[in-house]
């Protein structure tokens, strides 16, 4: 028996038989031609067959793993048409006289070398998306298939250098059981598309992928990021519990639906779905969502022209409304990532997108974008619950500027007789320290607020958040944040206003007690999170929580 140990991307446990997925680079050999225009031919048709290949995974992806993360393969086709990336293969083929392919394999590794040299964990991992773009375009003209799959017949439990995200999409469609890999991170495309689809995965095992052999019994722990090689008869009894114990959790959650957010001294919690597309809305009724504490608005903004026009928003906007029934709808403003969407809308490049031209900043240089969207949701209003979140306030003249705009938007509207509501709530999403540190004014504006935890925390600790490496940093329980979180929290009650919690943090049960004790009233969270969320409140005794908290500060 050998125990390798990497890092938990996916949580969850599977044993099986180790398949290596064999896709490792084959390196294009330097040649060079006299014909350039057939090469360039070569290269402009090659892309625009990647482009369609693209496009056909990203439909097949949303039915896996939902709009949100299905993106990436949008992303994937905005890189191979960008003008840096197409500039750069046709200046090598014309000036080099590469080949078609080798100049596709130079252009891309300088890109991929380039993202990751970067400073920002977010830009260096789009490295990965730029391998994949590349290995897609030089098999298309290579004439190269796909890696062999493991047989669906016989799941397995899939090791490999690393892994592309559409490779990893490929994978999950054979029924493979878990992902181990040498290279990678947890906060890497292909991670993110495995928890998802609920596939356990053990990322950065590095030089110890080595020591796993064809066919070898592993076992593969997502929650620690283990892995047990050829376990003996003890440990495989072991984790064999541990897994019939964890899918029988999974479905013990399910007796929770229909039951009250309350808890165990009968205080009631609004307890919220996240959602990143008007398409996870089915999910967050399944799971007995109470509304929605967060609708992303970015994935209305990927069209051609760069986004949706007011109409459509307001299709988009209605939509959910109306699904709800009466349910509070929570819509973030656009907050564009610089790094996925900066060039789309005429950002500059910035050294560190995290404290750039973001969210509501973004949008009161953007005006043609803003008032579209307060437009489309006044209107949107009339039919249902509908609240707007302006996201990275860190001033009061922000809120105050919107709200303007709001009130001639307002006018507008009526000038035409068009309906709206009068009760369209305005909400900050406290994510900076400013935002926090100015709650008490803050709260005199706004209708709510809601606390977005994941960014709060890596602007208060200075720790990215997708910064592997320093995970034991970035903790959502440091005095600090929950400083700010109880700050927040106590401006609102003492202006009559809800307060939130949006993050990542918010699905933590072991957050719950405390989030709650420290005057949070509603919790917003995915879908899947909704049930154990909702067995913890039962659990919590809110009264002695608060004493708890209050004696530890």
């Amino acid at each position: 028996m050998r125990i390798l140990k990497g890092v938990g991307a996916s949580r969850g446990i599977a044993i099986g038989r180790i398949f290596f997925f064999d896709n490792a680079n084959h390196r294009v050999q330097r040649r060079t031609v006299t014909d350039t225009e057939e090469q360039l031919a070569r290269f402009e048709s090659a892309r625009r067959e990647a482009v369609r290949m693209l496009a056909l995974l990203e439909k097949k992806a949303l039915g896996q793993v939902g709009p949100e993360e299905s993106a990436i393969f949008g992303i994937h086709q905005m890189l191979i048409e960008d003008c840096d990336y197409t500039e750069r293969v046709t200046s090598l083929i014309r000036t080099e006289g590469y080949t078609a392919e080798y100049a596709v394999q130079v252009a891309g590794e300088q890109l991929e070398e380039l993202f990751k040299g970067l400073d920002d964990p977010y830009m260096q991992a789009r490295g990965a998306d730029m391998e994949d773009v590349t290995v897609r375009i030089v098999r298309t003209l290579t004439g190269e298939s796909d890696c062999a799959l493991p047989d669906s017949a016989h799941p397995a439990v899939v090791a490999a250098r690393d892994l592309l995200p559409s490779e990893t999409i490929r994978l999950g469609h054979t029924g493979t059981l878990a992902y181990l890999t040498s290279g990678g991170s947890g906060i890497s495309h292909s991670a993110i598309l495995a928890r998802t689809m609920e596939i356990p995965a053990v990322v950065g095992l590095g030089e110890q992928i080595a020591d796993v052999r064809e066919q070898e019994l592993a076992i593969v722990d997502g929650f620690t990021g283990t892995v047990v090689l050829s376990p003996d008869d003890t440990t495989l009894a072991e984790y064999t519990k541990k897994q019939a114990e964890y899918r029988a959790r999974r479905e013990r959650l399910k007796l929770y639906k229909g039951t009250p957010n309350r808890t165990a001294d009968g205080i009631t919690i609004q307890v919220d779905a996240n959602l990143g597309h008007t398409a996870d809305l089915g999910a967050a009724l399944e799971n007995d969502a109470d509304g929605v504490g967060l609708l992303r608005t970015e994935f209305l903004f990927r069209e051609e022209t760069g986004y949706a026009d007011e109409q459509t928003q307001f299709a988009a906007y209605r939509a959910v409304a109306e699904g709800m029934d009466g349910g509070r709808v929570v819509v973030r403003t656009f907050d564009p990532d610089p790094g996925k969407m900066g060039e789309m809308l005429g950002l500059p490049k910035e050294e560190n997108p995290a404290l750039g031209c973001r969210g509501i900043r973004f949008l009161l240089r953007r005006t043609d974008l803003l008032y579209p969207q307060l437009r489309a949701l006044l209107r949107a209003s009339a039919y249902g619950n509908l609240a707007v979140l302006l996201p990275m306030v860190s001033s009061v003249a922000q809120v105050r500027q919107v709200k303007e705009m709001l009130a001639a938007c307002r006018r507008e509207l009526a000038g035409k007789q068009i309906p709206f509501s009068d009760k369209l709530e305005v909400g900050v999403l406290i994510e900076t320290p400013a935002a926090a540190l100015l709650s008490g004014q803050l709260a005199r504006e706004a209708d709510f607020f809601s606390i977005g935890t994941n960014d709060l925390i890596q602007y208060t600790l200075a720790v990215g958040r997708q910064d592997n490496s320093l995970r034991e940093l970035y903790d959502p329980s440091h005095p600090a944040v929950l400083h700010l979180v109880e700050m927040a929290a106590a401006a609102a009650a003492e202006n009559g206003i809800w307060c939130g919690i949006c993050g990542e943090a918010a699905a933590d049960p072991g957050m719950t007690e405390t989030f709650l004790a420290l005057g949070v009233t509603e919790l917003s969270v995915t879908p899947q999170a909704i049930l154990e969320i909702r067995e913890k409140l039962q659990s919590v005794d809110l009264s002695e929580a608060r004493r708890r908290v209050h004696a530890a500060h």
